[in-house]
């Protein structure tokens, strides 16, 4: 069964059970749970490198590479952490901070290259890794509740670690380059989940989280050639943005 199959089966089946149940869960307090699902990204990245006349490549070289550099790239993995946080309800209505930290093991990587169009049959190889962990959120819920279900919005802030890991080579002069560094990104995150209580300050929740952030990357100037030569004007250029779906099931205690 996938994560997504599980979310649904918990959310009908907590809702099934409602009616039954005679009581009405009272939300005010505060709360600490935790966390455990699936991180699902994409990330748009890229390699390029600038021509110079008194660098490594042709002028012919750089739009190939930067057409063989454009890609994508779906980071994906186990998410799971800790959160804690505090509802306000007046009736049917419970508004909420929430806060919550989530170790990622998302990534994923592709590798594409291409003949040089001025020294065939040399070629070369661009491989592009992104990583993303350290998954941080503030937010604020709002939500309907109803017998012992509750029925949320939520939106705010988040931050998350995005590695890149990238590498060219060649075969026309065992050309090497590489650019390796992670970037701490921040942005809004949106999303809807559901929550029931299951008795004894006990509840379980189904959540779905979004977040798209902008890119990041950088330059490097560290192209060598055959013995160790380097080749500081051929400049590479690296990029990754990453859009990020969190989904999850978490447990919490209410005190």
């Amino acid at each position: 069964m996938t994560l997504r199959k599980l979310v649904l089966a918990l959310a009908l089946s907590a809702a099934a059970s409602a009616p039954a149940l005679a009581d009405t869960t009272d939300w005010t307090g505060f709360y600490v749970g935790a966390t455990a699902g699936h991180a699902d990204g994409s990330a748009d990245v890229t390699t390029s490198a600038e021509y110079s006349a008194s660098g490594y490549f042709s002028n012919t070289s750089t739009p190939t590479i930067a057409t063989a550099g454009a890609g994508q790239v779906d980071p994906n993995g186990f998410a799971g952490g800790l959160s804690f946080g505090y509802n306000w309800q007046w009736d049917s209505v419970v508004f909420g901070l929430e806060a919550d930290w989530s170790d990622l093991n998302a990534e994923d990587s592709r590798s594409d290259g291409a003949v040089y169009p001025c020294c065939a049959p040399t070629a070369f190889t661009v491989y592009e890794k992104t990583s993303a962990d350290d998954l941080k959120t503030v937010r604020a819920r709002i939500g309907y509740a109803h017998n012992r279900s509750l029925f949320y919005f939520t939106a705010g802030w988040a931050q998350v670690d995005i590695d890149i890991d990238d590498r060219f080579t060649d075969t026309y002069d065992d050309a090497r380059e590489s650019y390796s560094a992670s970037h701490t990104q921040d942005d809004w995150i949106y999303g809807v989940g559901y929550e029931h209580d299951f008795g004894n300050n006990w509840s379980m929740k189904a959540e779905y989280l979004r977040a798209d952030f902008d890119t990041v990357g950088g330059t490097s100037t560290n192209l060598t050639t055959g013995t160790n030569d380097t080749w500081p004007t051929s400049v590479f250029t690296h990029t990754s943005d990453l859009d990020l779906s969190v989904f999850r099931i978490g447990v919490n205690y209410r005190f």
